[in-house]
């Protein structure tokens, strides 16, 4: 059985300061990265910031890109599916959890769950693995957006400036090492109340731009046409797949739902309420007015239609340095919670649970471990600026089966549903489709790094 919080931390409850004490820690086998990494101490208004700032994020600016691929009907009916589905499985994920903390047993990890639904080694060696690489990737793509906004907003103000692409990655990076330091999940609640704030801004600033040059002489003429070439059409459409999956995406549902002071029942399902009320406000008013405005001629980032080929601005200067300006800080607040699953990790491997928290003892190897992870994550972002490319490959390989199909099996395998119901039915029928969407968008991401990679550049100034 995974590592699972003993039962003296589970009476810490919501609106509580009672701690344990010293003592009682040591005698219990806890790991540092549960003790101090995932704290329950929050409120189901806690956890939908986290929620929120972990799938309402600038990939959503990618979504007229992904209708571009698919057509309007296709586009908007698979954005719908893709919002229903991901509620639901994340609903069912929280019902599973909250099944077991009945039990006595909660469990904080991913890896845990699923070494115990689905016996040992699968969290070792199936989920552990690809939530990383989803997580980590995603720390990666963040920081190099990051940049890429950070030059933005330099250019605006310095047209003929020379400065490279990876040296903002840099800058963002030097920011990050601090935030790193953030000790626990439950102590960014703030940071992810800002961030939800700040979703709503960018986003307001892109469809408002977008409509802008929809009904201007400077935007492009509005094509809807899908590709003509089969093959390119049929590999577009799994492409946007994985990128619609990749918006939708989360990958540490049990590691947030770790940081809720118990009794956690219905606190998950609340939580989820108010993210999903800003995905249904942010999601589908970028895409629509996107890909109403610039049709198959969206761009991978829905801002950059609104420059020209010389980097000027086709919308008021002002709104364009808002957006990324919005946009910037709110990947910081992304960065830093796709950070708290390798921070777990990070803390179990090299801290003391029998040592205070603010100890040296366990502040020094934080601090290490911490800024050694940004300083990859910044060096890869700046070394691959086509990581966007290799972002939908892991966007496909690990969001689709982490969020749409082992969700629906922890529960059918929890819960034993009859075979005659439509819950087993209907989660059985997800499983196998997006088990299935998950290889062909696989396929159809490492194909795309294979037309791109003539253009690929070490430290490429794009």
């Amino acid at each position: 059985m995974g590592t699972l919080l003993p039962p003296s931390l589970l009476e810490v409850h919501e609106g509580e300061d009672t701690k344990v004490p010293q003592e009682a820690q040591k005698e219990k086998n806890v790991d540092a990265g549960a003790l101090f990494v995932l704290k329950s101490k929050g409120s189901w208004l806690h956890c939908g910031y986290h929620l929120t700032t972990s799938i309402v994020a600038p990939a959503l600016l990618s979504l007229p890109y992904a209708l571009a691929f698919l057509g309007w009907a296709a586009g908007v009916t698979f954005l719908a599916i893709a919002a229903l589905v991901t509620f639901y499985s994340y609903n069912l994920i929280s019902l599973v959890l909250e099944h077991h903390a009945e039990l006595g047993h909660r469990q904080l990890r991913f890896r845990d769950m699923a070494d115990d639904i689905l016996g040992p080694g699968w969290g070792r060696y199936f989920v552990g693995p690809i939530q990383f690489l989803v997580c980590y990737g995603a720390v990666i793509g963040s920081s190099l957006l990051g940049g890429q906004c950070m030059k933005t907003l330099y250019l605006l103000s310095n047209p003929n400036a020379s400065m490279k692409l990876y040296e903002f990655v840099i800058f963002f990076g030097c920011f990050m090492l601090l935030l790193a330091q953030m000790p626990s999940f439950h102590s960014l609640r703030f940071i992810n109340l800002i961030s939800l704030i700040l979703c709503l801004a960018y986003s307001a600033c892109a469809t408002a731009g977008s409509i802008y040059l929809g009904n201007s002489s400077k935007g492009p003429e509005k094509d809807y046409s899908l590709p003509h070439n089969t093959q390119d059409r049929v590999f577009g459409i799994f492409n946007a797949v994985a990128v619609i999956a990749t918006t939708f995406g989360n990958g540490m549902i049990p590691e947030i739902q770790a940081t809720i002071a118990p009794p956690v029942k219905g606190k998950m399902f609340k939580g989820l309420l108010i993210c999903y009320t800003i995905v249904t406000v942010t999601f589908f008013n970028v895409a629509v007015s996107g890909y109403w405005a610039f049709g198959n001629q969206s761009q991978g980032l829905i801002l950059s239609n609104f420059l020209d080929d010389n980097n000027k601005p086709l919308v008021p200067k002002w709104l364009v340095f808002l957006a990324n300006l919005f946009t910037l800080l709110q990947l910081a607040a992304v960065t830093v919670v796709y950070l708290q699953p390798t921070n777990e990790v990070l803390e179990k491997k090299f801290g003391d649970p029998k040592s205070p928290q603010f100890s040296a003892r366990n502040v020094v190897p934080r601090l290490i471990s911490r800024s050694m992870s940004v300083t990859i994550a910044t060096t890869l972002a700046a070394m691959l600026p086509f990581f966007g490319d290799i972002n939908a490959v892991i966007g496909a390989f690990g969001f689709l089966p982490l969020d749409f199909v082992l969700p629906v099996v922890f529960f059918n395998v929890t819960f034993k549903p009859s075979k005659r119901s439509i819950v087993f039915w209907l989660n059985t029928i997800i499983a196998v489709v997006f088990s299935i969407l998950a290889v062909i968008a696989s396929v159809a991401a490492v194909r795309q790094i294979s037309l791109d990679a003539k253009n690929y550049k070490l430290f490429a100034n794009v």
